[in-house]
């Protein structure tokens, strides 16, 4: 079968729109720089742990987007996270009363990603460095100087600033709407304790100030391991301004908050941080998508639509709809 599009990016929004492309009787072909799919969704695993090292959570409100989550709920790709984060200030945690059903993929947040992507053709290890326009479409150009064959579209589903160097130079209407979006980064920490840390809480908010905005004990959520699996993430403003510091120097400084903050005593056994250049969407778009027929090139993402896990796939959905449409 001979694809007919190709998808950069196998985060959950190249995913999703590779399956509304393929539900419309297009054959795409998605390719990722990584290992596997997944993009922000992706869970670390080491020897008898695990941690989700992007996405915490998802909530779905849209009505296509909650009948998808029932899916995978049903299928037993995800399951819902019951116990409630809280704030955190001065040790003390107050229940956050938000009303929100948090989900979590099962039995780790990649398993999303490897559902969406089950019956799709990928292509791993495949990193895009540019698009060459031709008689017939687009070529992509390959960081390992291979080239893809031609192709008469092209979706591009990574964070805005890399999907802006990807653009040829002539796509001035998509470059224009790149333009005034904002991402930022987020250092990240996964740690594992040799025993549990008595803390009263399961995840928290965390509102002192300090490096820290997020904690979570992994390894509580629905089908994980057992163990105590913590996952640390940084405010973006200090990731923004560390965003060049060694790892390591990383992973104690908000190692050294994480005990600060909650008054754990007790070192890991085990830690690794992570740099995440394109995080989050200061200023997303509101527009679902960018789609340009002409030149048969079309972007999605979550900071397309909303900057959550719910805007990513339905950015995804809808431009698979809107091509195939």
């Amino acid at each position: 079968m001979q694809e007919d599009i190709l998808v950069i990016g196998a985060g959950i929004a190249g995913l999703a729109c590779a399956q509304a492309l393929k539900a419309g009787g297009m054959n795409p072909l998605v390719v990722d720089k990584a290992r596997g799919p997944g993009g922000r969704m992706t869970t670390r695993r080491r020897d008898g742990w695990q941690a989700d090292l992007g996405a915490q959570y998802f909530t779905a409100r849209e009505p296509a987007f909650r009948a998808q989550v029932a899916a995978w709920a049903h299928a037993g790709h995800c399951d819902r996270w019951p116990d409630q984060p809280v704030y955190l200030e001065g040790r003390r945690g107050t229940p956050v009363a938000d009303g929100q059903e948090r989900w979590v993929g099962r039995p780790r947040m990649s398993a999303i990603t490897r559902a969406l992507s089950a019956e799709l053709p990928l292509r791993t290890e495949r990193r895009v460095t540019g698009l060459v326009p031709t008689d017939r479409g687009w070529v992509a150009e390959f960081a390992d100087g291979d080239r893809s064959g031609d192709m008469p579209r092209v979706v591009v589903a990574v964070p805005a600033p890399q999907a802006a160097a990807l653009l040829p130079e002539g796509a001035n209407t998509l470059h224009a709407a790149l333009e005034p979006v904002r991402m930022t980064p987020c250092w990240t920490v996964i740690a594992h304790f040799p025993q549990p840390l008595a803390l009263g809480y399961h995840a928290a908010f965390v509102r002192d100030d300090g490096p820290l905005r997020w904690i979570a004990r992994d390894s509580d959520k629905p089908g994980r391991p057992p163990g105590e699996t913590w996952v640390l993430h940084a405010w973006a403003d200090w990731s923004q301004d560390h965003l060049e510091l060694p790892g390591e120097r990383v992973a104690w400084t908000l190692l050294d908050a994480f005990a600060q903050v909650t008054g754990a005593a007790h070192r890991p056994a085990g830690y690794q941080a992570h740099r995440w250049r394109y995080a989050a969407s200061a200023r997303p778009l509101d527009a679902g998508y960018l789609l340009d027929r002409e030149a048969g090139l079309g972007l999605c993402g979550d900071w397309c639509a909303g900057d959550r896990v719910e805007g990513a796939w339905l950015s995804g959905h809808r431009l698979g709809q809107a091509i195939t449409g």
